[in-house]
């Protein structure tokens, strides 16, 4: 997938493009359905097929007050969109000026800049533009003047309900993993660039990569079983997701450590993606550093006798 920071970097060669325009947050059943049309509109036409997003949640912008943590890191997000099979990726850096473009105006230099626009899907209910000038109707508007086609496609459900990246943020939060994948469709993961910790749990005997999760959606604080795919090879994973209260530091800073039993390679400046297998237990206070040491063996033990194989190699 060719990743365009700028439309004018899309080469159809006369090819008629197929667009999909999202924020596509976690990529979820909803955002596939939008993006198989694309894909099916590309196939029937022998065009391409490019998703629009955006580097950052729009809030972030135009409501900083109201940014919502995000289910996907960039990366993971970028690679989801990659697996589903598109041509190109248009990543808009969403900033100040960006946002003061209205939906026509970005829909005239978007028929503008790709040439050849055959067709455009959207969510039904989804914004763009200005005071959200843009939606499905005006979309529809500027297809019969312009010459695409376009798709309003309505929301997948899932338990009764809509399936929307907020239900899976909370599902999340709320620690229903099983929840949210299965509005993913796929197994939720949680990924960061491993960042360097303080030294702790290499002095405890048991070393950690410590993830970059700022601006993510966490699930409950407590241990947890999990695993990791590192350089082509499943890992076995006891994550920890908390402020480590044992430490009694007066300004504790939630943290992300994950320590892989057995793996003694350098992962610093990596990103290191974990698939939650189960809980182990709540955070907790111990007494002693050795108590922590000695309860963190028996986290490592308990994860290796409850979920055996599932947690060590992913089967």
């Amino acid at each position: 997938m060719e990743i365009l920071h700028a439309a004018q970097e899309l080469k159809p060669a006369g090819r008629p493009v197929c667009v999909a325009l999202g924020v596509f947050d976690g990529v979820h059943l909803g955002h596939q359905r939008v993006i198989q049309q694309t894909l099916a509109d590309a196939r029937t036409s022998r065009g391409l097929a490019v998703v629009i997003t955006f580097d950052r949640h729009p809030n972030a912008v135009v409501a900083p007050d109201r940014v919502p943590p995000l289910i996907y890191s960039l990366p993971q997000k970028l690679r989801t969109l990659a697996a589903l099979g598109v041509d190109a990726t248009w990543l808009i850096p969403f900033d100040e000026a960006f946002s003061r473009q209205s939906g026509q105006t970005f829909v005239r230099g978007l028929a503008r800049d790709f040439g050849s626009l055959n067709s455009v899907c959207v969510g039904a209910e989804f914004t763009f533009g200005h005071k959200r000038s843009g939606d499905v109707a005006l979309l529809r508007d500027l297809g019969r003047e312009l010459g695409f086609a376009v798709h309003g496609m309505e929301a997948v459900n899932t338990d009764g309900l809509a399936v929307s990246s907020t239900r899976i943020r909370d599902a999340i939060q709320a620690g229903e993993i099983e929840v949210a994948s299965r509005m993913l469709g796929r197994p939720y993961t949680l990924a960061g660039l491993v960042v360097r910790g303080d030294g702790l749990g290499r002095q405890l005997g048991f070393p950690t990569a410590n993830l970059d999760i700022c601006g993510l959606v966490l699930p409950p604080n407590g241990v947890y079983a999990a695993r990791a795919r590192v350089q082509g090879r499943f890992h076995a994973v006891v994550l920890n997701i908390g402020f480590r209260p044992t430490l009694k530091n007066p300004t504790p800073q939630l943290q992300v450590e994950a320590h892989l039993p057995g793996y003694d390679g350098n992962l610093h400046g990596q990103e290191l993606e974990v698939t939650f297998v189960g809980k182990l237990r709540d955070e907790q206070r111990f007494p002693s550093l050795e108590a922590l040491k000695a309860q963190i063996a028996q986290d490592i033990q308990v994860a290796r006798n409850r979920f055996g194989p599932r947690w060590a190699t992913g089967v």
